[in-house]
């Protein structure tokens, strides 16, 4: 059996991390969810932490950099449902900067 490492770990956590952060942002951009919600699972122990790839008390994700990044990101996991949706979120929303 292979020998697991600290820093193998630490990358596992790290990537475990990003993946979070990924699918918090989708539901918050797509109004899946909101960052009270966000916080109430964080509060009813069913998530141990709010991972995100932007700052919610300075914006709401909806930016260029924070869409892409989504998209670049379901593209690579080949959920093109989720692609689509947030394309026509920056292709139609009014908000989108």
């Amino acid at each position: 059996m292979m020998e697991v490492k600290e820093n193998d770990m630490d990358f596992l956590e790290d990537l475990d991390l990003y993946n979070r952060a990924m699918e918090n942002a989708y539901y918050i951009i797509t109004g899946k969810k909101t960052l009270d919600d966000l916080l109430n699972d964080l509060g009813e122990g069913t998530a141990d932490d709010i991972a995100l790839p932007f700052d919610p008390m300075r914006e709401d994700g909806k930016t260029t950099d924070v869409v892409e990044m989504l998209i670049d990101y379901y593209e690579q996991h080949e959920d093109y449902e989720k692609c689509a949706e947030l394309t026509n979120i920056k292709t139609n929303a009014s908000e989108y900067r």
